[in-house]
């Protein structure tokens, strides 16, 4: 498949040779996110992804892990390097879970893994947070070699219900003690936002307290304005949906979809500028669908560069 130049129109006019190669080179090793019932509706996920492409599976509640594990099965199959999310408070006890690790290594050979509270308010069992899941030992005893999980760059109200970053900060820096200490390749897969301003701020605050765990952004992918308004609603985004309210505002850009190129120019940009950023790669959530959003990441200039199971 072609990889096309930075170059198309946008909304706001051309966008410039110098800076396409900032973001072509931005977006290389970008990662994706499906669901079971959103896997099921594409025929071959190679017509759409470079091979290679990590995959995260979302595991939202009442979604069977069989369906889990057979979306992660095929993944594997057809060339793709799968991250299954395990969203703590979905998990019943240690037999449950050390049952879901097996089942994806033995049957679909995954050996990576996204930990996170997940979307629940209570609890379904003994686990609360992803950090009881990286104590529990389980992943190392099985031989999974990456653990990524989920930052926040504008913070998170299930975790700091008032708004503030202290609990979130806190269990980062507990996450990075693990890293220290474990043989754990992990990274930050954050939630998205919309601008690029916050992110840049939030990513140098990480670093200047010691937290050096590579992020992996998370990008909203192209989608109508009223879906990315809603889903950022949902998803308690905060400062940044800002640049959605003013968009909706202007009734000439009303109806067009809304593509993320200028929050991925502006970080691509800053990247180029100052290399030792901390932003490692690009992670798409592709809220108007999966073709949608891999046509657009590969008409821009993304492509999977990196080894299977070594980004």
């Amino acid at each position: 498949m072609a990889l096309l130049n930075f170059r198309k129109k946008t909304p706001d006019g051309p966008v410039s040779g110098a800076l396409s190669a900032e973001v072509e080179a931005f977006l290389q090793g970008y990662s994706i996110e499906v669901m079971p019932r959103t896997a099921a509706k594409v025929d071959n996920f190679a017509d759409i992804l470079p091979k290679g492409t990590r995959v995260y599976i979302a595991h939202i509640e009442g979604t069977p892990i069989d369906e889990m594990v057979d979306t992660a099965k095929r993944l594997n199959g057809e060339g793709f390097d799968v991250m299954p999310h395990f969203p703590a408070r979905i998990i019943a006890d240690q037999a449950m879970l050390n049952d879901w690790i097996a089942r994806y290594a033995g049957e679909a050979g995954v050996n990576q893994a996204l930990l996170l509270a997940g979307g629940v308010d209570k609890p379904h069992g003994d686990f609360e947070s992803s950090m009881q899941l990286l104590d529990s030992g389980a992943f190392d005893k099985a031989g999974f070699k990456r653990l990524h999980v989920a930052g926040h760059p504008e913070g998170n109200k299930d975790i700091d219900p008032s708004g503030g970053m202290k609990n979130v900060d806190d269990a980062l820096r507990w996450k990075q003690d693990f890293s220290n200490r474990t043989d754990a390749k992990m990274a930050l897969a954050t939630q998205f936002a919309f601008e690029a301003g916050p992110i840049i701020e939030w990513a140098d605050n990480l670093k200047d307290a010691g937290i050096d765990l590579p992020i992996h952004i998370g990008i909203a992918g192209p989608a109508k304005l009223q879906t990315m308004i809603k889903f950022a609603i949902a998803c308690g985004v905060g400062p940044s949906l800002r640049v959605l309210q003013r968009r909706a505002k202007d009734v000439t850009k009303l109806l067009l979809p809304f593509e993320p190129t200028e929050v991925i120019s502006e970080l691509a940009a800053h990247k180029a500028a100052n290399p030792e950023f901390n932003i490692e790669q690009v992670h798409f959530f592709p809220l108007g669908g999966i073709k949608t959003n891999a046509t657009w990441a590969i008409e821009n200039g993304g492509s999977a560069a990196t080894p299977m199971n070594d980004a």
